[in-house]
């Protein structure tokens, strides 16, 4: 490496985030991961997608199966499955319920030459209801699973019993404001180039600076202090499809405007359950789409952020089993 280039890299790598010291997240995390694995029940899937590529799924409430529409939740990103892990075990109680991480984070397969997509978000949900045979869903969405949920639910109408909406996005909106790391690794240019340059060699800066940018995404503190671990523990593995995903953000939600009459004309009960803490998939994009699903219910949450179903488990729980009653 020349003088430039050592010079660039120091920059980079202090200009990264912010972050210092990487705190042993692995230590918290797998203790969490542990715990939770002994109180709950839930059984463990890997559900493998016509190329192969294996996804990592769990099913709460299986003793459930026939007491209505199987709720399906979805996760976005930079997290994974266990955004959930406060409102699977609540909803298990009387239904049954599947999380799943998308191929390319949590537990699922990571493959580095993969086009990381819509289309490939899609394909994971079409293989996990293929692999359980499900025949009526209710499914639920939050931040980067909007659109490949919101995508599905249009073409099988039939199959949705509901559609739940947890601070997401779907098409350009002019309130959304964008999370500063999305908003970095999503606009073309060198210093995106630059970011993900240096991420791909600084783990201890990606880590921290994953961990800084979920940290924003709570109200509640506890939640906080527990699953900004868990995310930041998992973040080393996810920069691929992070960094891909990102890439074609902006083109994914703008051609998703021509889609938006048949959002207008989705026949079947929405929800939209929003934190009204959340500063970047605000209170105005959850008016948004109450415009776009105009026979929709907006509920917004609140003492609840970005992270809505982790802040506040039991009202999302509530919103998400009225959705289903509202078949």
């Amino acid at each position: 490496m020349n003088n430039m280039s050592r010079l660039v890299a120091a920059l980079f790598s202090s200009a990264l985030f912010s972050g210092c010291a990487t705190p042993d997240y692995g230590t918290q995390a797998n203790a969490y991961v542990r715990q939770f694995n002994a109180a709950n029940v839930f059984v463990s899937h890997a559900v493998v997608r016509p190329d192969g590529l294996k996804i990592n799924a769990r099913e709460f409430g299986a003793n459930n199966k026939d007491s209505g529409p199987t709720i399906v939740l979805m996760h976005g990103f930079p997290d994974s499955q266990h955004l959930y892990d406060a409102v699977a075990p609540e909803l298990a109680k009387t239904r049954r319920v599947i999380t799943f991480d998308f191929v390319g984070w949590g537990d699922s397969d990571k493959p580095v030459k993969h086009l990381y997509d819509v289309a490939s978000l899609r394909q994971d949900l079409e293989s996990v209801v293929a692999s359980f045979d499900l025949k009526s869903i209710v499914l639920v969405v939050h931040d980067l699973s909007g659109q490949p949920g919101i995508d599905w639910a249009l073409d099988n109408e039939q199959r949705v019993s509901a559609l739940v909406l947890l601070n997401t996005y779907y098409s350009p909106m002019a309130v959304l404001k964008a999370p500063e790391a999305i908003a970095r690794f999503s606009t073309p240019g060198l210093w995106r180039d630059l970011s993900v340059w240096g991420a791909n060699r600084s783990n201890s800066q990606w880590e921290s600076g994953v961990a800084q940018q979920n940290e924003k995404f709570f109200s509640n503190a506890a939640a906080r202090a527990t699953y900004s671990k868990v995310f930041a523990h998992q973040a080393l593995g996810i920069r691929p499809a992070f960094f891909g995903e990102n890439a074609v953000l902006k083109d994914e939600v703008a051609k998703r405007a021509a889609m938006e009459p048949r959002l207008k004309a989705f026949g079947r009960p929405v929800e939209i359950v929003f934190g009204e803490d959340d500063q970047y998939l605000n209170t105005g994009v959850a008016e948004e789409f109450h415009r776009l699903f105009p026979r929709s219910e907006v509920h917004l949450v609140s003492h609840a952020a970005h992270y809505v179903q982790l802040d506040a488990p039991s009202a999302v729980s509530t919103e998400i089993l009225a959705a289903s009653a509202r078949n």
